[in-house]
């Protein structure tokens, strides 16, 4: 027996699905039905699109703190690296 991979949706395309089902001008069975989708992705989609649309509205200020905070873990984590590997190349040393 064929296994059956499964079918992979842009983000495009699940923005187009869920603002259509947000328009309600048509049933999700009938969008569902368009799409070639089972009813619940679309319930599913929406309700994960309306959980996460107030991200669009947030400040810019957050998202340059999370990189900033990001950036300074990385550097951290080179440095680190960077420590680890000057160890290993003097215990390589004395070892031999």
């Amino acid at each position: 027996m064929e296994k059956k991979s499964r079918r992979k949706f842009s983000a495009e395309f699940k923005a187009k699905v869920v603002i259509e089902a947000l328009k309600e001008r048509s049933s999700i069975e009938e969008i569902a039905r368009k799409y070639e989708i089972h009813p619940n992705q679309v319930g599913k989609w929406k309700k994960d699109f309306q959980a996460k649309a107030a991200i669009v509205f947030s400040s810019d200020e957050k998202a340059s703190i999370d990189k900033k905070q990001q950036e300074d873990l990385l550097e951290k984590l080179y440095a680190q690296i960077g420590q680890q590997k000057v160890e290993i190349d003097w215990l390589k040393k004395k070892l031999l």
